[in-house]
């Protein structure tokens, strides 16, 4: 048995994740030329984990839509508002995964159900398994790092701006990052 097998062992439990550790975040293109990265600074979510029957694992994600960070004061107000994200109307984006996939021997897919905008659709997370360990107060965290691409006009997200040199100013295809820190309840 691989160490890494012995470390995926050690993981069947429920876990929470840990925001002040983790990282949900998104990269779009702007204006053709250059990507946008921001993230989302809160977000809760419980994990159930069965190494014996990866069926059994699950998990459910809550982000604040409203703590979007682009690093930019204007341009996160205008995310916020009725042009892109209505966060007055709609102050969450939730994942409730609906089945789980080990695809490799650290890689797995988690497929489940995204809402952004009262919208839900199905789609699928690339995940990798980063490993295990005890904090310094005996907690133990697991990391996994994820990825996946969607296009925001699926979840009526459809602003956008013509480019007078062709193009428009925001991708449809936004891609989704998460550095996701669990510690075992």
């Amino acid at each position: 048995m691989s160490s890494t097998a012995q470390a995926i062992t050690e993981l069947t439990g429920d876990y929470t994740i840990d925001p002040a550790h983790s990282r949900i975040g998104f990269v779009a293109r702007h204006a053709m030329v250059t990507k946008v990265r921001g993230s989302f600074t809160r977000f809760q979510g419980i994990v159930h984990l069965d190494e014996h029957d990866l069926a059994r694992s699950n998990a459910r994600v809550v982000i604040e839509a409203p703590s979007i960070d682009t690093g930019n004061q204007d341009r996160d107000a205008h995310l916020r508002g009725n042009d892109f994200f209505a966060m007055d109307e709609f102050p969450e984006i939730t994942f409730t995964s609906s089945g789980v996939e080990q695809v490799g021997e650290q890689d797995f897919t988690l497929t489940g159900e995204l809402t952004v905008k009262g919208v839900t659709r199905t789609v699928t997370i690339e995940f990798a398994f980063q490993g295990t360990a005890k904090d310094p107060y005996g907690n133990l965290r697991a990391g996994f790092e994820g990825k996946t691409t969607i296009n925001r006009r699926d979840f009526g997200v459809t602003t956008n701006f013509a480019l007078e040199t062709g193009g428009v100013l925001v991708s449809d295809k936004i891609a989704l990052e998460f550095d996701i820190s669990l510690i075992r309840s």
